[in-house]
C-alpha cells in the first residue's frame, strides 16, 4: 500500500516549498469563507437570483485579462514579491468588504468592485504561483508537488465553505470577513519567510511582445498544446455542475443536493491520497488522454441512470479521472517548461483550466433546455469522448509524450540541477 500513498517528500525536503503549501491552505480556507459570505450578503440585500450571478459574470474578464498579464509579470519580476504583494491586495480588499458589511446600507456595487478585484488579483498571483514551484522543487518531485497542491485546494474546498456557513449563519457576515483577514495575516507571515524567487537572466521587461512571444511558444509545442485543447474539450462537453439543482429533482431526492455536489471532490480526492503511483508513469500524454476519455465515459453513464447511488458512483469516478489529468498535466508544465516561459504559460493554463468548465456551464444548461437534463449529460459525456480521442489523433507529440526521453523534460530537468547546483546562472534563491 506504501506505494500508493501521496508522496510528501516534497514537504521534507524544501523548507520554502512548505511555507508556500501552508500559507496556501490557511489562505484558502478564509478565501472560501468569502466564497460564501459574497453571494449570501447579495441575496440578503436583494433577494434576486440575477444579483447574485452578477457577482460570478463579473469575475470573467479580469480573470483572462490579468491571468495573461500576470503570467508576463511572473517570468519579469521576483516571483515571491508578485505573490506577497497580491495577497497584501486580497488582505485589503476583504477589509473593504467588511467595512462595507458594517454599514446600515450596504453597497451592491462596492461589493461587484471588490469581486472583480477579487479576480484581478488571482490572475496576476496564480502564475507566479505556479512558476514558483520549478525553483522550490526538484525536478523529479513535480508529479507529488502537484498532488500536494492539489489536495491543499481540495481541503479548502470542503472544510472553507463549511466553516464559513457556521459563521456566518451564527454570527453575521462580518465574522466571516474577519476570518479570513486573519488567514491573509498568518499567510503574508509565511510568504515573507520564502526565499526570494528572481526572474531567470533571460527575462525582459513585461510586454504585450513578452506575452505573445509566450503564446507562439506554447502553440508551438504540440504536446503542451495538447494538455490545454484536451482539458477544454473535456470541460465544454462534460461540465455537469450546472445542472446538479435539477438533477436532484429530476432523481426525486432534493435532500441529496449536498451530495450531488460534492461526489465530484470525493474522487478527485481518493486519488490524490492514493497517488503515490504517479512518480512511475513516463507516458504522460496518454495518461492525461484515457483520464479525459474516462471523465466523459463517467459522466455519460451518470446521465444514462436514475438510481443515486450509481450517479454518485460515476461522479466520483468522473472526479477521480479528472484529478488524474489534472496531475499529469500539471506535472509535464513544470518538468518541460523552461522557467524564462514559465509564468507566461501559467497564465494561458490558468485560461484553460478555468475558462473550459465556465463555457461548459452554458452548454449543459443551453442543452437541457434545447432538449432535456439526460440528454445534455450523456450526449454531452459522449461527445468529449470522441472528440479527445479526435483531438488526440492529430497530436501524436502529445500522445506519444514520454518524460524519460523529451527534449523539453530533459533540458529543464539539467536547467534544474542546475540552479541547485550553481544558483546564479538562473537568479539566486536566496
Amino acid at each position: 500500500m506504501a506505494k500508493y500513498a501521496i508522496d510528501i517528500s516534497p514537504l521534507r525536503k524544501s523548507r520554502d516549498f512548505r511555507n508556500l503549501w501552508a500559507a496556501g491552505l490557511i489562505s484558502y480556507f478564509g478565501s472560501m469563507i468569502t466564497y460564501v459570505a459574497v453571494p449570501f450578503q447579495i441575496k440578503e440585500l436583494t433577494n434576486s437570483y440575477v444579483a447574485v450571478a452578477i457577482s460570478g459574470l463579473i469575475e470573467i474578464v479580469p480573470l483572462v485579462i490579468f491571468g495573461l498579464y500576470g503570467g508576463v509579470l511572473a517570468d519579469a519580476i521576483d516571483r515571491k514579491k508578485l505573490i506577497w504583494i497580491t495577497e497584501a491586495l486580497s488582505l485589503l480588499f476583504t477589509a473593504l468588504l467588511l467595512i462595507n458589511s458594517l454599514l446600515d446600507s450596504p453597497s451592491i456595487l462596492l461589493i461587484y468592485v471588490v469581486s472583480g478585484l477579487f479576480a484581478a488579483t488571482s490572475g496576476l498571483r496564480q502564475p507566479a504561483m505556479q512558476a514558483a514551484l520549478p525553483r522550490l522543487v526538484d525536478h523529479e518531485d513535480m508529479t507529488a508537488a502537484a498532488a500536494l497542491m492539489s489536495i491543499r485546494w481540495q481541503a479548502g474546498v470542503i472544510i472553507g465553505p463549511t466553516i464559513g456557513g457556521i459563521l456566518i449563519s451564527t454570527f453575521s457576515v462580518a465574522v466571516g470577513y474577519v476570518a479570513d483577514i486573519a488567514t491573509f495575516v498568518i499567510s503574508l507571515v509565511l510568504l515573507a519567510m520564502l526565499s526570494n524567487i528572481p526572474p531567470s537572466q533571460e527575462a525582459e521587461k513585461p510586454s504585450l511582445a513578452g506575452l505573445f512571444e509566450g503564446i507562439k511558444y506554447a502553440f508551438a509545442r504540440k504536446d503542451l498544446l495538447g494538455t490545454y485543447l484536451i482539458d477544454l474539450a473535456a470541460m465544454f462537453f462534460a461540465m455537469p455542475t450546472a445542472l446538479i439543482p435539477f438533477w436532484a429533482d429530476q432523481l426525486g431526492t432534493p435532500w441529496a443536493l449536498g451530495l450531488l455536489y460534492a461526489a465530484g471532490t470525493i474522487g478527485s480526492i481518493a486519488v490524490t491520497i492514493t497517488s503515490g503511483w504517479t512518480k512511475n508513469v513516463r507516458f504522460y500524454g496518454r495518461a492525461i488522454m484515457w483520464a479525459a476519455i474516462g471523465w466523459g465515459a463517467a459522466i455519460a453513464l451518470a446521465g444514462a441512470t436514475n438510481y443515486l447511488a450509481l450517479v454518485l458512483f460515476f461522479l466520483a469516478a468522473a472526479g477521480a479521472s479528472d484529478m488524474i489529468s489534472a496531475l499529469f498535466r500539471s506535472a509535464m508544465w513544470n518538468q518541460t517548461i523552461p522557467d524564462n516561459f514559465r509564468g507566461r504559460l501559467a497564465g494561458i493554463e490558468l485560461l484553460s483550466y478555468s475558462l473550459g468548465p465556465l463555457a461548459g456551464q452554458m452548454r449543459a444548461a443551453g442543452m437541457a433546455a434545447a432538449f432535456s437534463l439526460t440528454f445534455s449529460v450523456t450526449a454531452g459525456g459522449i461527445i468529449c469522448i470522441i472528440s479527445v480521442a479526435l483531438l488526440a489523433s492529430f497530436l501524436p507529440t502529445f500522445r506519444k509524450f514520454d518524460i524519460k526521453t523529451d527534449k523539453f523534460a530533459l533540458e529543464k530537468e539539467a536547467e534544474s540541477r542546475n540552479l541547485r547546483v550553481n544558483p546564479q546562472s538562473e537568479g539566486e534563491i536566496v
